[in-house]
């Protein structure tokens, strides 16, 4: 069973953000980039999956800058085998189809049995990539699962729609995308962060992927960030105090004065 999970390197999410003077993208220069969380689950999901087959290879693959060689090795310390970065000049890292487009050329190059990639990536939050990858590759896409059992022809998939749990089995090979419930990440132990240096990873630009320049300036910028903007600060809060009687004859003149509810 060959197991591949896309992983992307993602701002911290504890990290307070700061737009850069463009206006266009947050400034990096102060942040510390983590695993995209979603993308935890996945890799342990590979992992489990590896295991309970007694068997297979799990490798992950990410598109990034230099710096997300770092969350590639983190997956590794993890317990994947292996790992892919593409990196390249010519890439934008947020752009979803050209992101999609790539990971496509090197998964095909690679060959599969199950793909896992995380529902989005924090701090883009496009939910794009998964199901674009699915589709360029003519496979099955199970998107927002919460529970997910493999076997080695088929898969069944389970998510929460509405209030109800859906199930849905599908043949392999078929892409998962991983939410929050689907399992506990385990941590890297010592012996997987010193073994992690010493696993393969790969790094391919553009052209070893068979993709020309022009083709990535046809690919990128299909939906370009306009502007980006803080939310507004929150108004300060106001506290009410004094016996229960009082409080709530201050709370009810307060609401009828501030928001006009009463």
């Amino acid at each position: 069973m060959k197991v591949i999970v896309c992983i992307k390197q993602v701002p911290d999410t504890e990290a307070k953000i700061k737009i850069a003077p463009h206006g266009r993208a947050i400034d990096d220069a102060e942040i510390n980039y983590i695993i995209n969380p979603y993308e935890e689950y996945a890799i342990e999901e590979g992992l489990r999956t590896k295991e309970s087959l007694g068997e297979g290879e799990v490798i992950l693959i990410s598109v990034g800058p230099e710096r997300a060689s770092t969350a590639l090795r983190s997956g590794l310390a993890m317990g994947a085998d292996r790992a892919i970065h593409i990196n390249d000049p010519l890439i934008d890292e947020n752009d979803p189809l050209l992101v999609a487009t790539l990971l496509s050329k090197a998964i095909q190059q690679e060959g599969y049995h199950l793909i896992l990639c995380g529902v989005q990536g924090v701090g883009t939050d496009h939910y794009q990539v998964g199901p674009i990858l699915a589709e360029l590759l003519g496979i099955p896409h199970v998107g927002v699962v919460t529970k997910l059992q493999i076997s080695p022809d088929k898969a069944v998939a389970h998510r929460e729609i509405e209030g109800v749990s859906e199930v849905i089995e599908t043949p392999l090979p078929a892409l998962f995308t991983t939410q929050k419930g689907l399992n506990e990440p385990r941590y890297p132990s010592l012996k997987g962060i010193m073994m992690a240096k010493k696993k393969p990873l790969t790094v391919l630009d553009c052209q070893q992927l068979g993709v020309s320049e022009e083709e990535v300036n046809k690919l990128k910028g299909k939906a370009p960030i306009i502007k980006l903007e803080l939310p507004p600060m929150r108004p300060k809060g106001t506290v009410v105090e004094g016996e229960p009687s009082e409080t709530v004859k201050q709370l009810i003149e307060w609401l009828q004065r501030e928001t006009g509810i009463l």
